[in-house]
């Protein structure tokens, strides 16, 4: 079975990098997956972390656009609590006229960020993001605001360049019937989510109603993945991943450790049942391996694509796992 594969790229930071140098290099992994028949690669949106510098995805989509000529490239996504809907659609409309049929506008409704930097972005509430998508959706062409609306009748510019495709982003599942009933693709976050892809899956497309933008539903499958030439390799190359991990759930917050400050560290055996709890949702291991694993679970939730996004510190490695991944599958 020949799967269609994507990229995620949260532009990870390395201990004792810089992300200046890892936001310049994202148009390394972009010219690779183009090269080696990746379908598409979105940048994610996350504020306030060291270990992610994709904190403008819009323009990290505009500077590998401008590098590239066929990979399909989008935000994963952006998100919309943060920003007002009007600045959105002017953005990727921009992006639309720059780089026709190849942008995406994925979004999401988490802030993509801790308490401090969501008061910082002056973020609505989550609770809003029904009403900001209607409102983003107003400049698209699929919902009309009322006519005595204020902003009925204002034009988001570039107004002849085409809102691009917009997929909504899940973790839970909660968002899957919004996606379908609107006519949306929809991509699942299995990469850090450990609630199972299907039942979402089976729910978006048994809502789905078609739309200019989607004539028949299509569901993309996050996954993590540290692809190395052998098993021992990828384990030690994941060990960073590990650690981040844990860090990140006792709300630590630096740069991804190296696989040496990783096998160094004094875990205590709550901490690595932590860890066994999150290498749940990871692939890891040899081509013939991950190829398999990924497979499995395509058929279990029956995707019709995947995206896989590898958070390793060193980005040689990093761009080999995606190389290695797409001779094994593509």
């Amino acid at each position: 079975m020949k799967i269609p594969l994507s990229v995620l790229d949260l532009v990870p930071v390395g201990s004792g990098g810089s992300a200046a140098e890892s936001v310049r290099r994202s148009v390394d992994l972009a010219r690779l997956a183009e090269r080696l028949g990746y379908v598409r690669l979105w940048f994610a949106e996350h504020h306030g972390m060291p270990a992610v510098a994709s904190a403008a995805p819009e323009v990290l989509i505009a500077h590998v656009a401008a590098h590239t000529t066929t990979l399909r490239l989008g935000s994963g996504g952006v998100m919309l609590p943060n920003h007002a809907p009007l600045r959105v659609a002017e953005a990727f409309r921009t992006l639309s006229a720059l780089h026709p049929g190849r942008i995406d506008l994925g979004l999401g409704r988490a802030p993509g960020s801790d308490v401090q930097a969501t008061r910082a972005l002056r973020a609505f509430d989550g609770e809003q993001f029904p009403a900001l998508l209607t409102e983003l959706l107003t400049w698209s062409g699929e919902r009309l605001l009322p006519s005595n609306h204020p902003m009925q009748a204002l034009k988001a510019m570039p107004d002849d360049a085409p809102l691009p495709p917009i997929w909504m982003l899940g973790s839970s599942g909660a968002s899957a019937q919004m996606a379908g009933e609107l006519g949306m693709g929809y991509s699942f976050a299995s990469h850090f989510s450990p609630t199972p892809a299907a039942p979402a899956f089976e729910a978006y497309r048994r809502a789905f109603v078609p739309s200019r933008q989607f004539t028949e539903p299509h569901a993309i499958l996050g996954v993590s993945m540290v692809c190395a030439p052998t098993a021992d390799e990828a384990e030690y190359l994941a060990s960073s991943m590990d650690l981040a991990w844990l860090r990140i759930r006792q709300g630590q917050f630096s740069p991804l450790p190296t696989p040496e400050e990783a096998l160094a560290y004094p875990y205590t055996e709550q901490d690595r049942r932590v860890i066994a709890t999150f290498r749940q949702l990871a692939v890891v291991g040899d081509p013939a391996s991950v190829a398999a694993q990924i497979t499995a679970r395509v058929r279990a939730c029956e995707a019709s694509e995947v995206m896989v996004v590898s958070n390793l510190p060193d980005p040689v490695a990093r761009l080999r796992g995606y190389e290695l991944l797409a001779a094994a599958l593509l």
